[in-house]
């Protein structure tokens, strides 16, 4: 597989689900069907934070909900477990600041998507000369879905990061909702990235199909 064009990219991240077993309400892999037969155009296997599932056990749950994503012709991304993710074939690998450095990820994964967790201006900068391909900027609102969150930054840091004169791929995450997802879109990110909003939700295809319906195709 080649490296994706950034347009494919911006494409892919129009709704960023972001999900583990420690999300959802019900069955995971029935969650993942719900929210990409709403819409959801990349999902993210996210596994952590209390209760979070190890060894055989999550990579059972991440080989189903990679499976989930081949049927409906969505990406699907590991969460910092680069093992995890080269073992399965996964799509691309995400990251955080407190994780491996992303030049070092790059080296392992080859052409896979590489993004990159960014607070600021410099780490944004540093993340793309470090070869990722798209960022995850936040927390945009305040969250309860992480136990690590930072301080909520609002939507004025994607402004920010457009202002400095950064043009890659970005999808804003953190305490989105569909009151506040149109603002994150305005400020100049690509897509939304959403974890609760769509986990938590009692009609999750519907609360999907509705985020799509906030921005262009």
């Amino acid at each position: 597989m080649s490296r994706l064009r950034p347009e494919e990219i911006r494409a892919h991240l129009r709704l960023y689900l972001v999900m583990g077993s420690v999300n959802c309400r019900m069955d995971p892999v029935q969650v993942a069907e719900e929210a990409l037969a709403g819409g959801v155009s990349v999902l993210q296997y996210r596994e952590k934070g209390t209760g979070a599932l190890t060894g055989d056990d999550k990579r059972r749950l991440g080989a189903e909900l990679q499976a989930v994503c081949k049927r409906h012709g969505v990406p699907f991304i590991v969460n910092d477990d680069l093992e995890l993710a080269l073992e399965l074939g996964a799509d691309g690998i995400h990251i955080g600041q407190q994780d491996e450095r992303a030049d070092r990820v790059r080296s392992r994964i080859g052409d896979l998507m590489l993004g990159v967790s960014a607070h600021t201006v410099e780490e944004a900068r540093l993340a793309i000369e470090q070869g990722a391909d798209y960022l995850g900027i936040g927390p945009i609102y305040p969250t309860q879905s992480k136990e690590d969150a930072l301080e909520a930054q609002g939507p004025s840091i994607i402004v920010d990061i457009r202002a400095a004169g950064i043009n890659v791929p970005l999808v804003g995450i953190g305490g989105i909702t569909l009151a506040n997802a149109g603002a994150v879109l305005e400020a100049g990110a690509d897509g939304i990235a959403v974890i609760s909003a769509l986990t938590g939700s009692d009609d999750i295809r519907a609360a999907a199909a509705s985020f799509r319906r906030l921005g262009p195709g």
